[in-house]
C-alpha cells in the first residue's frame, strides 16, 4: 500500500468517526470464515457497519479527528474490528447474541455520545443504554399520560429523567388542581338557587291574602 493508499484508508476512517455517534472497538480473533460472515450479517441486520481495521490507521485517524478520544487510542492492540452505529446499544446487542454461541467479540472499549466504556464488563450497561431520542420518547409518553400515571412514575423514579418529567408535568397538574375551587364555587351556587325557588310560593300566597281583603273590604261598602 503506497502513501496516497494510506491517507486514503486514514480520511475514510476519520469521515466514519465524525458520522456515527456510537464506536465499539471489538476483539474477533479466531472466528472462522462462517463465523464471521454471520457476525457480518447481524450487525447488516442491525445497521451496524463492521470492518476490521489495522490499529496505526485507526490511531492516526484518531489523533487527526476533532473529537477526544482520550484512553481508546492506548487500546489499539491485537486485532481491532471496528463496530459503527447510530445507536449506543445495537453493536452491544449484537454482541450479546452473538456470543450466546460463543466468547467472540469481545468488547475492548465503546465511545457512545462522547462517553467511554471500557472493558468487556461494560457490555451489560451499554445493552441497557437508551439513547437520548429514547428517553425524550419516554418523556413525551409519560407526560400524554393521565395525571395520576404522572405522579405514580415520578414516586418510582429517581435521578436526571425523574427531576425532568417533575418538572414538564408541574404546570399540566396545576391546571387541573385549578378547576377543583370553580367547581365548588359552582355547588355552592345551588342552595341559592333552592332558595330563590322557595321564595315563589311566598310571594304568592301574599297576592292572595291581598286579594281576599280587598273583596271583603267591597263587600262591606255595599
Amino acid at each position: 500500500m503506497n502513501k496516497e493508499e494510506k491517507v486514503k484508508v486514514v480520511e475514510e476512517l476519520k469521515g466514519q468517526l465524525n458520522d456515527y455517534k456510537s464506536i465499539y472497538l471489538t476483539d474477533i480473533s479466531g472466528l472462522d470464515a462462517m463465523q464471521t460472515s454471520k457476525l457480518r450479517r447481524e450487525c447488516f441486520n442491525s445497521n451496524v457497519k463492521v470492518s476490521v481495521v489495522k490499529n496505526t490507521f485507526l490511531e492516526r485517524a484518531m489523533s487527526e479527528s476533532e473529537t477526544d478520544f482520550g484512553e481508546l487510542k492506548d487500546l489499539l492492540k491485537g486485532n481491532t474490528t471496528i463496530m459503527l452505529s447510530e445507536s449506543g446499544n445495537s453493536p452491544a446487542k449484537v454482541i450479546k447474541k452473538f456470543r450466546k454461541d460463543g466468547e467472540k467479540p469481545i468488547l475492548k472499549a465503546a465511545f457512545v455520545d462522547e462517553a467511554i466504556y471500557i472493558g468487556d464488563d461494560q457490555i451489560e450497561a451499554l445493552f441497557n443504554l437508551k439513547s437520548k431520542e429514547e428517553v425524550i420518547g419516554e418523556i413525551i409518553t409519560l407526560l400524554q399520560s393521565p395525571a395520576k400515571n404522572v405522579i405514580s412514575a415520578l414516586k418510582s423514579s429517581s435521578g436526571k429523567i425523574a427531576g425532568l418529567v417533575k418538572t414538564l408535568s408541574e404546570n399540566p397538574i396545576e391546571g387541573e388542581k385549578a378547576e377543583e375551587p370553580a367547581a365548588e364555587e359552582a355547588k355552592a351556587e345551588e342552595p341559592a338557587a333552592e332558595e330563590a325557588e322557595a321564595e315563589e310560593p311566598a310571594a304568592e300566597e301574599n297576592k292572595s291574602e291581598e286579594q281576599t281583603s280587598e273583596d271583603e273590604s267591597n263587600d262591606e261598602s255595599k
